[in-house]
């Protein structure tokens, strides 16, 4: 029995792993099942869209721009060992658009509306409003969820389009004024290596990336616990969740795009 139990421990995890996939994966093909059906709400949809995408511009936007500073400076130092400095211009732009810039704001958006996603239905779930949506026959996932699902997906694409542009200027700042670029060479070497499949994966992903945000979000606070502390562990699980499946979509979807 004793050398059982390590056996019996691992099948339980792995049975709740797979219990939490398929209540995820039936949350989502729901969630996908009421967005495309009417009726729909477009006053709930234009009141995401300001608070998942204008009011998550200033984090997005200084992210973006001390990150592509310090890539400048990193890519400048690591090359310098090759005489190789003349690539910074072009890896900053490379590395922002397919990588750095989805990344970081699918991170930061995650952080920001996740949270308050998954804070605030959790509350309404408590407080019993969405029985009361129910009561008024009003569908939840049509009310709250599918706008903001279509919210961030649609939004997430614009704030990786800035954030590619200010982190680009970043590391054109940096490389300028610390690193000696000229700066016409400098913008030169960005606009002849930067091809359009770079950035529209950055914008692919950045959709991805903001359906799992909002979805991660809508589950998490969907089933939250009651009282306080089970808002407060949706609201943990929500960022967590949606940070992880961000990375873990990332790989996967750079692996389709860039692997030959």
């Amino acid at each position: 029995m004793i050398l059982l139990s390590p056996l019996a421990a691992i099948g339980r995890s792995t049975m709740a792993m797979l219990s939490a996939i398929g209540r995820v994966t039936l949350f989502m093909v729901s969630a996908i099942r009421h967005l495309l059906t009417p009726p729909w709400y477009p006053r709930e949809f234009f009141t995401q869209l300001v608070h998942i995408g204008w009011l998550s511009l200033p984090v997005v936007g200084l992210t973006a721009l001390f990150t592509g500073g310090a890539l400048a400076l990193q890519i400048y130092a690591g090359g310098s060992r090759f005489n190789a400095e003349a690539v910074v211009p072009s890896i900053v732009a490379i590395g922002m658009a397919r990588e750095l810039g989805p990344v970081l704001g699918g991170l930061m958006v995650a952080g920001r509306v996740s949270a308050a996603i998954a804070a605030e239905t959790g509350t309404m779930k408590v407080t019993e409003q969405i029985d009361a949506l129910v009561t008024l026959s009003t569908h939840p996932m049509k009310y709250l969820t599918a706008p903001r699902l279509a919210a961030a997906t649609l939004c997430l694409p614009i704030l990786v389009a800035v954030g590619d542009s200010i982190g680009i200027f970043g590391g054109y700042l940096v490389g300028t004024t610390r690193l000696g670029f000229n700066p016409a060479n400098y913008l030169a070497n960005t606009v002849d290596f930067l091809e359009f499949w770079d950035i529209a994966s950055g914008l692919i992903k950045g959709a991805v990336f903001g359906f799992i945000v909002a979805l991660m979000g809508c589950y998490h606070g969907m089933n939250s616990g009651r009282g306080a502390q089970g808002v407060g562990r949706a609201t943990t699980n929500a960022v967590v969740s949606a940070s992880i499946m961000i990375l873990a979509a990332n790989y996967l979807l750079t692996e389709l795009f860039f692997t030959a």
